[in-house]
């Protein structure tokens, strides 16, 4: 299975190759651009959710804290 994603990988590098500059240069926005855009929005939505969840994490100890020292003792 991997040998052949490695040679179909080959033939499309070497396909690439022979291509004109700047229909390579087409085809890699056109692929890259999107893969990178695709990545960078997963990338800040995990970093977002992670930082959001740190944050109420940390709420919610200080609350407990506060609700520990203002409460009545029995």
């Amino acid at each position: 299975m991997l040998r052949a994603v490695a040679t179909w990988w080959d033939g499309v590098e070497l396909w690439l190759t022979q291509l004109d500059f700047a229909v390579q240069v087409v085809l890699v926005v056109a692929v890259v651009g999107p893969v990178c855009w695709g990545a960078a929005a997963i990338i800040d939505t995990v970093v977002e959710r992670s930082v959001a969840a740190r944050l109420e994490a940390q709420e919610r100890r200080e609350r407990r804290r506060a609700e520990a020292t203002t409460a009545p003792e029995a």
